[in-house]
């Protein structure tokens, strides 16, 4: 294992101890647990981007939209964003 030095914000500090606390680690542990779980996410292989699109296809299929002409675009997304919320 290696040491390393990070700066926090009074905040993070805060959160942190918390974290330690309800979980009876230390600190470092919390660091390293969040850092395992943020990092296990990672994949930047194409394979992973395209399963990504896969499994989100059809996931807005009970939303309904009206047609639109090329002026309509804003009042559409603001529809969507609202729908999505």
């Amino acid at each position: 294992m290696q040491r390393t030095n990070i700066y926090l914000d009074d905040r993070q500090v805060q959160l942190l101890d918390q974290l330690a606390c309800q979980e009876k680690v230390s600190r470092a542990e919390v660091v390293r647990r969040l850092l395992d779980r943020g990092l296990a996410g990672m994949d930047s292989s194409l394979d992973a981007d395209l399963d990504a699109i896969d499994l989100s296809y059809g996931s807005l299929v009970d939303v309904e939209y009206s047609p639109r002409g090329d002026d309509d675009r804003q009042a559409h997304l603001d529809q969507m964003w609202q729908v999505s919320a």
